[in-house]
């Protein structure tokens, strides 16, 4: 284990989150909203603080290897999660607690909340709570990719602990500090194409920034209690609609598409040809549900229908209408949607839709061999066999999933939750989803420190995809 090599690169990531709160402090000083010196403060904590880390890693650097770089994606988030919570602390007089679950909610893309009242807080504060989620969703670790290079420290070890997905080995060149910076690159302009959007559909400059950053990275939060339901534009739905399926994308596919100017890359990639269909398909069923149980005019049926699978399915979160009222079996399932999630190498949650056409492909397999037991099988995944290694991680993967939520599920039932809000309170944070049902439906503000604590290590454990955070727990990895 290469301590120094990971307390530098840790505290460089450090220090560049800090400059995250430059943009807020911008806003603060253009508005005189009052935060100016509470977002100063947490900027020099947060910068020292890193500073700190870099200071006593000087000296000769070792290489980074791949067990070094799951301690550093592991020990970032962490580090990041507490130190995100100084503007909520300074600026809100939030509890800790309080502080500590916005932050990660933020930063992991969730977009689970305690706070109310948005329409009154200061617009800094609320830029800054955006931005978590937008430097969040792409994952700093992967612009850090780009950068380390140049400071001396390899980034491959970190690429495979960070980005999500079942087929971490690829890359979209052969370079991936190159790979990386064309990522964000296209990112980055995807951000603007949304903020320019809504812009021209009526939102507020303001408000076009914020919730760009928020839907390209399939974060969820809003400046507006209402979400966006506040506009009550079916321009700025349609919009949020577009933008939310393109961060649900796979931004390789993004990349070949941009590359080679032709679309029907998309349609191509087995995984989001069945992305497309599936959602698809979730959008008519409710909508003849909606349609037919609330007897809701069709069109706004499958108004409300589009824009709240959209959401889930790619885990943002948005609403222009509450699921959890709905009647009878649409707030299940609406749970279960955001289970599947996005694209591997995309800003969506969920245990994402290669793995899950992995898992029924394997599983249709079983099923011919009872059939057939003496014959050979090879199950194809976008036009190749299926590797036994990678068939053997998403079957690991699964099983970990499940004992996984059972196990936090068990624990907030222990803490006081009844059974419907503890399974979506763990559904909707471990696939970094946001809104739940019951007692979570709208905001986790009731929650007990337990639950709350609880509901803080899934949305850590669903961003990191579980296996990067629990090797950790593993007494081998501590071996030389």
């Amino acid at each position: 284990m290469h301590l120094k090599v990971i307390a530098r690169g840790v505290g460089a990531l450090s220090m560049g989150f800090s400059l995250t709160l430059l943009p807020p402090i911008a806003v603060s000083l253009y508005y005189q909203d009052g935060e100016i010196w509470h977002l100063t403060a947490s900027f020099a904590a947060i910068f020292l603080c890193g500073g700190s880390l870099w200071l006593v890693s000087l000296g000769p650097q070792a290489k980074l290897r791949r067990r070094d770089g799951f301690l550093v994606v592991t020990l970032f988030w962490l580090l990041l999660g507490l130190l995100g919570i100084f503007p909520f602390l300074f600026g809100l007089q939030m509890s800790f607690i309080d502080a500590l679950f916005e932050s990660v909610s933020g930063l992991t893309t969730t977009g689970a909340t305690v706070i109310s009242g948005l329409d009154q807080l200061p617009r800094s504060i609320l830029l800054y709570r955006q931005g978590l989620q937008w430097f969040g969703g792409m994952g700093l670790v992967v612009l850090a990719v780009a950068v380390m290079p140049m400071l001396g420290i390899g980034g491959m070890s970190i690429y495979r602990a960070e980005v999500p997905g079942p087929l971490k080995e690829e890359k979209l060149t052969p370079r991936l500090a190159h790979s990386a910076r064309i990522l964000w690159g296209l990112y980055v302009g995807i951000t603007i194409l949304c903020a320019t959007a809504y812009w021209i559909a009526g939102m507020s400059p303001f408000d076009a920034i914020a919730h760009s950053l928020a839907t390209v990275s399939t974060g969820g939060f809003s400046t507006h209690d209402a979400s966006l339901a506040y506009f009550q534009s079916p321009a700025i739905e349609l919009i949020a609609v577009l933008f939310m399926l393109l961060g649900g994308i796979n931004f390789s596919i993004h990349y070949f598409v941009w590359h080679s100017r032709d679309l029907r890359h998309y349609w191509r990639d087995v995984e989001v040809r069945t992305f497309l269909l599936f959602t698809s398909a979730m959008v008519l069923v409710v909508a003849l549900a909606l349609y037919r149980l609330e007897e809701a005019h069709w069109l706004t049926a499958l108004r409300e229908s589009l824009f709240e699978v959209v959401s889930v399915i790619t885990s943002t979160g948005f609403g222009v209408a509450d699921f959890s009222t709905w009647p009878t079996f649409l707030p299940v399932l609406m749970i279960l949607i955001g289970f599947i999630g996005g694209c591997g190498g995309s800003t969506a949650g969920g245990m994402k839709v290669m793995r899950v056409l992995a898992l029924t492909k394997l599983g249709y397999r079983e099923i011919i061999r009872l059939l057939h037991p003496q014959g050979l099988f090879h199950t194809r995944l976008a036009g190749r066999p299926l590797e036994e290694n990678i068939a053997q991680a998403i079957w690991g993967f699964f099983s970990l999933y499940l004992f996984t939520f059972v196990l936090l599920m068990l624990i907030m039932m222990a803490a006081g939750m009844d059974q419907i809000s503890a399974f979506s309170a763990i559904a909707t944070c471990m696939n970094n989803l946001g809104p739940g049902l019951g007692s979570v439906a709208q905001s986790f503000a009731s929650l007990n420190t337990i639950e709350k604590l609880t509901a803080v290590v899934a949305m850590l454990l669903g961003r990191l995809e579980i296996f990067t955070l629990l090797v950790l727990l593993q007494p081998s990895f501590w071996r030389e």
